[in-house]
C-alpha cells in the first residue's frame, strides 16, 4: 500500500488552508493560502494572524474572525463565517489597505486528550464577485445596495445550511460513537459474565464428575455417600443457574406483577422465618406500604439477612422506617465491615471478599447483586452506608401512592 505524504497532500489542496495554534499563531499554510492572501509563508509562520492581518482602519471583519476562532477553541466545533469584509494591507505599502471580501470555515483539530490543539482556517476570497455586482449596478446606487444585500443574504443562507449540515453530521457521529462504546461495553460485560460463570460452574461440575468416576471405578465405594455428595454438587449447580436466570430477568427488565405490600409486616414475617445464628434487634415502624412483588422483596430481605448473619459477630439490627414518600430498610451487622473501596464491588456478580469465602465456601457471590437489581426493578436502590462498626446496608423503595 502506498504511504501518503500528508504534508504534500496538505500543500496541494486547492483551497486556501492555514493551521493556527491556540494562540492564533501560524503553524502551517499551504500554497493556495499563500496565493489568496498574497503573502509568502515565511512572512506568516510564527506570527499571530492579527499581527499579519490587522484589518483596515474601519476594523471591519476583525471582530467577526476573532469571535469565530475563539468559538472553535472554546467549543471544539466547526464555525462557518458568512460573507465578511476584511481589508488587507497592500504589500510593501504600509498604511494602504484594499477592500477585500471573504468567506471562511474554521475547524478544530483535536489532540489525543480530546481538546482543541489547533484550528484549521480555510478561506476563500469573493472580492471579485462583489466588484462585479457593483459594476453591474453602478448606474443605480439603490440597485447596487439591493444586489449586495441580496448576495450577502444568499451567501449567509448557504453558510447556515452548511453549518446545520455539519451539526447534523457531528450529532450522527456522536450517536455512532456512543452506540459503538455501548456495544463494546456490553461485549466486555458479556465476556466477563461468561468467564465468571464458567469459573463458578466448573467447581461443582468437577466435583460431580470426580465422584461419579470414583463410583464407577471403585466397586467398594459407598454408593449412598457418593450419591449424597453428588446431589450436593447438583444442588449447588442448580442454585447458581437459578440465580443467574433471576439476574438475567432483572437486568433485562422483564415485566413482573406488583401489589400493595405492607413492608413492615413483610419484614417481621421474614425475620420470624429466618434461621439466624446471631441475635437480632428490631426497630420497625408499622404500616409502611409499597407497591411491589412480595416474593421478590422477600428474597431481597433474605439475601440481606443471610449476608449479615454470615459476617456478624453476635448481633444484627434491622430497622424499617419512612421519610417523606420513601421507605427504608436498614440491616446492620457488628462484623468487621467492608472497606469503602470495596462497597461497590460487592454488588458485582461473583465478587466475594476473602472473609466471605472463608465463612461460606459454598456461596455464589450473587446474593447482593440480585438484591440490588430487585431494588432497582422497584425504582429504588440498595447501597452500603458509613457506620461506626460492621456493615450497614440501606434499602430504599418508593412508598405506595395514597
Amino acid at each position: 500500500m502506498t504511504r501518503l505524504d500528508y504534508a504534500a497532500v496538505f500543500d496541494a489542496v486547492p483551497a486556501g488552508c492555514a493551521v493556527l495554534s491556540p494562540d492564533l499563531v501560524y503553524l502551517a499554510v499551504n500554497r493556495a493560502y499563500e496565493h489568496v492572501v498574497e503573502r509568502p509563508r515565511g512572512r506568516l509562520l510564527g506570527h499571530q494572524i492579527f499581527d499579519v492581518f490587522p484589518g483596515g482602519p474601519s476594523g471591519q471583519g476583525v471582530q467577526e474572525l476573532r469571535a469565530s476562532l475563539e468559538r472553535v477553541l472554546a467549543e471544539g466545533d466547526v464555525d462557518v463565517m458568512p460573507l465578511v469584509r476584511y481589508d488587507v494591507q497592500v504589500a510593501g505599502r504600509p498604511g494602504l489597505f484594499e477592500e477585500r471580501y471573504w468567506t471562511a470555515v474554521n475547524s478544530p483539530l483535536l489532540g489525543p486528550d480530546g481538546r482543541v490543539a489547533c484550528v484549521v482556517n480555510r478561506v476563500e476570497e469573493v472580492t471579485s464577485y462583489i466588484q462585479q455586482l457593483r459594476s453591474a449596478g453602478a448606474a443605480d446606487e439603490r440597485s447596487l445596495a439591493d444586489k449586495v444585500e441580496a448576495a450577502e443574504a444568499e451567501l449567509f443562507l448557504r453558510a447556515q445550511e452548511l453549518q446545520e449540515a455539519n451539526r447534523r453530521l457531528r450529532r450522527a457521529r456522536l450517536r455512532e460513537r456512543q452506540a459503538t462504546a455501548a456495544a463494546r461495553a456490553a461485549l466486555r460485560q458479556q465476556q466477563q459474565v461468561v468467564a465468571d460463570t464458567s469459573h463458578d460452574l466448573r467447581r461443582p461440575l468437577t466435583g460431580l464428575q470426580t465422584r461419579l468416576q470414583v463410583a464407577l471405578s471403585d466397586p467398594q465405594a459407598d454408593s449412598r455417600q457418593v450419591l449424597h455428595a453428588a446431589l450436593q454438587d447438583a444442588e449447588r449447580l442448580g442454585d447458581i443457574v437459578s440465580d443467574l436466570l433471576e439476574l438475567a430477568r432483572l437486568e433485562g427488565n422483564t415485566p413482573f406483577s406488583t401489589e400493595t405490600v405492607d413492608l413492615s409486616a413483610l419484614v417481621a414475617t421474614e425475620l420470624a422465618r429466618a434461621d439466624l445464628a446471631c441475635d437480632t434487634a428490631v426497630d420497625i415502624t408499622p404500616g409502611i406500604v409499597v407497591e411491589a412483588s412480595a416474593v421478590r422483596l422477600a428474597r431481597l430481605l433474605s439475601n440481606l439477612l443471610t449476608n449479615a448473619d454470615r459476617h456478624a459477630i453476635s448481633m444484627i439490627h434491622v430497622k424499617v422506617y419512612q421519610r417523606d414518600d420513601q421507605a427504608f430498610i436498614e440491616v446492620i451487622d457488628d462484623g468487621a465491615g467492608i472497606p469503602a473501596g470495596e462497597r461497590e464491588a460487592v454488588f458485582h456478580r461473583f465478587y466475594r471478599r476473602a472473609d466471605a469465602r472463608r465463612r461460606d465456601p459454598e456461596g455464589t457471590g450473587l446474593g447482593l447483586p440480585i438484591a440490588r437489581q430487585i431494588a432497582r426493578a422497584h425504582h429504588g436502590d440498595l447501597h452500603i452506608a458509613d457506620h461506626a462498626s460492621g456493615t450497614r446496608m440501606i434499602l430504599r423503595l418508593p412508598c405506595a401512592s395514597a
